[in-house]
């Protein structure tokens, strides 16, 4: 049985691990146009045959503990959870050096789409996962993310962001989504401020048919799911999850 990343082995703890469950993690090495990644991949090893694959999206520190706890989380639930790894092996950025490695990408959506697709592709190579059952979650950066990728059409059964900052496009760039969206923002969150939300879900709305929902959690700053931090707030954290939970429990059905 893999151990739980030691600053968040509370944090698993919150989802029951069943009696025949063996949770066991493998780093996945792979590639983008010759940048070598290195992913973070979690499988309850007691179940047998092809299930449901949920992507993981770093924040801006890279793929660190945090991402791989919830990679564990998710394959308690039964899923394959994948941290992927969207700047590159060996590349965890603290401190100030953080935002400036995340402006890379958010200058540059389309290295950043990319970054995400060469993360769902090793996913889908792994003979465990259901190929037509993927979804994809991501924290801050991450959250951002994902939705970017759903941007690109991907074959995805939904996309999640929380605390992500929501970016817009103009002219609206929704055409080709062909998954659910949910974001779970913070009411108190300057990285998404109201005329933020309010952009983005004029974005949203520019496209009749598209499927959506957007949570605001009142009193929750940026980040509000990471415990041990600051902004951390327990209740919008376990809310957030167990809103995603039933997101995804609906739309990998």
């Amino acid at each position: 049985m893999t151990a739980a990343p030691a600053p968040y082995a509370d944090l698993v703890e919150t989802v029951p691990l069943g009696t025949a469950s063996r949770i066991v993690d493998e780093t996945v090495r792979y590639e983008h146009e010759g940048t070598p990644l290195e992913g973070y991949l979690a499988v309850d090893a007691g179940l047998d045959g092809r299930r449901p694959g949920i992507l993981v999206v770093h924040d801006w520190t890279g793929l660190q503990d945090y991402p791989k706890a919830r990679a564990q989380m998710l394959a308690r639930l039964g899923y394959v959870g994948f941290a992927i790894d969207v700047y590159g092996a060996g590349v965890r950025p603290t401190g100030d050096a953080a935002p400036v490695e995340a402006r890379k990408y958010y200058g540059d959506l389309e290295l950043m789409r990319a970054r995400v697709r060469a993360g769902y592709d090793a996913l889908l190579a792994d003979d465990r996962v259901d190929p037509d059952r993927v979804a994809i979650i991501g924290y801050c950066f991450g959250g951002s993310a994902a939705f970017e990728f759903a941007r690109t059409g991907a074959r995805l059964r939904g996309a999640v962001s929380f605390h992500g900052s929501l970016v817009t496009h103009d002219p609206a760039d929704v055409a080709a989504i062909d998954a659910p969206l949910l974001a779970l923002t913070g009411a108190a969150d300057p990285v998404v401020p109201d005329e933020a939300l309010i952009a983005f879900e004029d974005e949203l709305r520019s496209r009749d048919d598209l499927d959506w929902q957007i949570v605001s959690y009142s009193g929750a700053p940026h980040a509000f799911t990471i415990p041990g931090q600051p902004n951390h707030r327990p209740l919008a954290d376990a809310r957030s999850w167990r809103a995603m939970v039933d997101f995804l429990t609906e739309v990998l059905a």
